[in-house]
């Protein structure tokens, strides 16, 4: 499994036969080093409805005939522009051919803004546990620190997790750290940050400051599992 970060909260996925990516966010993405059209996704996860996450979805999936895989709400509303989605919900799990997919709770917002400025609601927003080829993926969203994460850690063998570190709209660094020593994954990867001037953040001394082990990946970088 190889797994490629993007910038702000997009991570590629790149399995033996299937391309996931949660959160393609690229085009309002000055971080990012990949082209739009260059994404080719089988598959889309979103976390939320913010467009910093579900922005290009709608694009990107059209041009790939790639699956929305949301929360209930986020999924419907991508449905209703004539997208292939599978609608799901915080706790739900399910089987795919191509991962096993389990979405956990996250304590943030969740809408989408369109192009005249209407603010729609697309329900809860949520994290992620991805799994495949024998690996557990978790990529947390954008969230404050919560207790549950505790279970997260005692409840799966997490290989990876991604989480946010940017401060102001979701977890800062002191308690991205907190929730790195939860979830004990084997790699903590920090995301969601330094894409605009409000989540600037010191990501090596974010990594520098955990008891396990972290990573920093510059946006195009990647690593195998």
């Amino acid at each position: 499994m190889k797994l490629t970060f993007h910038g702000q909260s997009a991570v590629e996925i790149q399995t033996e036969k299937h391309s996931i990516w949660i959160d393609p966010f690229i085009k309002g993405n000055d971080t990012a080093v990949v082209d739009i059209e260059d994404v080719k996704p089988d598959v889309i996860l979103l976390t939320h409805g913010h467009n910093d996450h579900a922005g290009d979805a709608e694009e990107i999936a059209r041009k790939n005939n790639s699956l929305i895989v949301a929360p209930f709400e986020l999924a419907e509303y991508f449905g209703t522009k004539g997208l292939n989605v599978h609608p799901m919900h915080i706790g739900g799990g399910h089987q795919f051919e191509w991962g096993h997919v389990k979405w956990t709770q996250a304590f943030h917002g969740s809408s989408f803004t369109e192009e005249d400025g209407t603010v729609v609601y697309t329900g809860m927003p949520a994290g992620v546990l991805f799994s495949a080829e024998g690996k557990t993926i978790y990529h947390a969203g954008d969230t404050a620190l919560f207790s549950d994460m505790k279970l997260i850690g005692e409840r799966n063998n997490v290989d990876v997790a991604f989480l946010p570190i940017g401060d102001n709209f979701t977890m800062g660094p002191e308690d991205a750290a907190t929730a790195a020593e939860w979830v004990n994954a084997k790699l903590t990867v920090p995301i969601h940050y330094n894409t605009f001037p409000l989540i600037e953040q010191d990501a090596d001394q974010f990594v520098s400051s955990l008891k396990v082990e972290g990573k920093v990946l510059k946006p195009g970088e990647s690593i195998e599992r």
